[in-house]
């Protein structure tokens, strides 16, 4: 048996939504510490690793490990039903391969969706050491993002000890802008090498947007032409991360 409440029904749907910009199917693992999901986009370009202890739930039940493969715009679409008062019930019904939600406010509503045949090959953590970690405020994040596409489709990182740079170009426009933990930009720069990537914005940019409805904070991880790692840290005490290959830019 599986249920989880969620207090807050929109929580979910933004966790779901941000979860939604890499992949279709979800493969959500139920255990009786909670629910995880480590997934690659079909590009392999990018990868996203969300995880949610049973103590972030109002309510959590699971008495043996199960898969769950779900359609992501199935269940959006059903969530967009909810509204801020409302609580989110989620129940398994391994019988007959189904979903059941119920939106608890003033009207009692439940809906059932079908659930898919789950992926078996497992997506491996990346083993990745790094010499960059800067910490922001997810807004402050957006908007260098933000800026950043309004000239170019990528966007470059590069982080020494004493500030964060950040830079976008195309042949006819570009943009920098400088960070610094003095300037209160910066809630943390731990920089052990000086280190600078460059990334794609249409992926980093769906990222940020996403990751930054569920999460005030955000911390980057980056070394020299390696793939980054964003993670948004939740108050309900989950994880969202984010992996994505480096543009590796040729002269």
């Amino acid at each position: 048996m599986f249920k989880a409440v969620v207090q807050d029904a929109r929580i979910w749907k933004n966790l779901l939504t941000a979860i939604s910009t890499l992949i279709e199917e979800a493969d959500f693992n139920t255990t009786s510490e909670g629910l995880k999901l480590r997934s690659m986009d079909p590009s392999h370009v990018a990868m996203v690793d969300f995880e949610w202890p049973k103590g972030a739930f109002e309510e959590y039940v699971c008495d043996k490990p199960t898969d769950i493969r779900v359609n992501l715009s199935t269940m959006l679409k059903l969530l967009k039903r909810g509204k801020s008062d409302e609580s989110l019930e989620m129940a398994y019904d391994e019988e007959n391969k189904k979903v059941n939600l119920t939106l608890k406010g003033k009207i009692l509503k439940k809906f059932t969706m079908p659930t898919l045949e789950p992926v078996e090959e497992e997506v491996p953590t990346p083993k990745l050491s790094f010499s960059a970690r800067v910490k922001l405020m997810s807004e402050t994040l957006k908007e260098i993002v933000e800026d950043s596409e309004t000239v170019s489709d990528n966007i470059r990182f590069e982080a020494n000890p004493d500030k964060l740079l950040v830079k976008a170009s195309s042949e006819l426009s570009n943009v920098s802008m400088e960070l610094t933990k003095t300037d209160g930009a910066l809630l943390e720069l731990d920089v052990k090498e000086t280190a600078a990537a460059t990334f794609n914005l249409n992926y980093l940019g769906e990222m940020v947007k996403a990751g930054s409805a569920t999460s005030e904070v955000v911390a980057l991880e980056f070394s020299t032409n390696m793939p980054i790692r964003l993670e948004f840290e939740m108050a309900q005490q989950g994880r969202l991360t984010y992996y994505m290959a480096p543009r590796i830019e040729t002269e």
